[in-house]
């Protein structure tokens, strides 16, 4: 097991040009993490083989994996002709993961305004056609590829395993947010534990949750049916983090776990309390395993 950090916690900082990506690599270090998720939000890798080359130089300074390497795409609502460029656009950001040397990589599949189960199962064969050639791909670079529950469209559990079942391919898997099946008033624990047969690497995140007849002000978002949610340091929210961290264990999985943080504090300084936090509840779990 090795724990680390997404670059994304630091977009709060990137975006006020207090830090750059081979900055937060460093933050990371500090920090005590073991590997690095690169996201590019604020940089762009494409076409950037100098960046690349400082990043995987920065991340072995400090002894820290590349894990993941995570993207958007959109393979629905697309014409034909849009639709093959955007698998030639995600191969490409394969070719990126590759030259970081990371073994895994997060892709969005589809975004989608009509989030009913009527459109995603008339979207869902496409949807695996893209995922499976891109996974075919990868398979050459020895990169396991996966899709996140995240985004509404395709977050809840059960549309998670009906894509990867759909692409059936082994080295297509879920990038696993551990917080992110709220957004879609899923149970979270119920959720992970549904999900962690897939998981190529985890995500730890925390959430405050509200009643819908809520109304707390700026900072907040809605689920799927109206629950305000606002991203939380992990361990500070309304999550169950150390029951989620308990299923992992008891799954047996033994690769990255990965920190988010999209909150609203200051969030150099809410990535370490969480990166510590995760570890002491993992600690936690040794001696709970087996309590529901």
């Amino acid at each position: 097991m090795k724990f680390g950090v997404s670059t994304y916690c630091f977009w709060q900082a990137m975006q006020a040009g207090e830090l750059d990506v081979l900055q937060a690599i460093g933050k990371i270090a500090e920090m005590g993490g073991e590997h690095v998720e690169i996201v590019p939000l604020g940089y762009d890798l494409t076409d950037n083989p100098k960046l690349v080359a400082a990043i995987v130089a920065k991340a072995a300074e400090h002894g820290l994996d590349i894990s993941n390497y995570a993207i958007g795409a959109n393979f629905a609502g697309l014409s034909d002709e849009a639709f093959e460029q955007e698998i030639e656009r995600v191969l490409r950001q394969v070719d990126i993961a590759a030259a970081l040397g990371a073994k895994l990589m997060r892709h969005d599949v589809a975004n989608s305004e009509d989030r009913s189960i009527k459109r995603f199962l008339e979207d869902l064969p496409k949807l695996a056609d893209a995922c499976r050639r891109i996974a075919d791909y990868a398979a050459g670079f020895g990169i396991t590829t996966s899709v996140e529950n995240h985004g509404y469209y395709v977050q809840a559990s059960d549309r998670v395993q009906a894509l990867v079942g759909a692409v059936g391919r082994d080295n297509f898997r879920t990038t696993l947010d551990v917080g992110n099946f709220v957004c879609v008033d899923e149970d979270p624990l119920v959720a992970v534990r549904n999900n962690m047969p897939y998981a190529s690497i985890v995500h730890v995140k925390d959430f405050y949750r509200r009643p819908a007849s809520s109304d707390p002000g700026e900072g907040w978002f809605e689920s799927s049916n109206g629950t305000r949610l606002r991203g939380a340091i992990v361990g500070h929210g309304d999550l169950d983090i150390l029951g989620a961290l308990r299923v992992v264990r008891e799954s047996g999985f033994d690769g990255y776990v990965s920190i988010e943080f999209e909150g609203m504090e200051p969030c150099v300084q809410a990535t370490r309390i969480a990166l510590d936090n995760t570890k002491r509840l993992w600690e936690r779990t040794k001696s709970t395993e087996g309590v529901r």
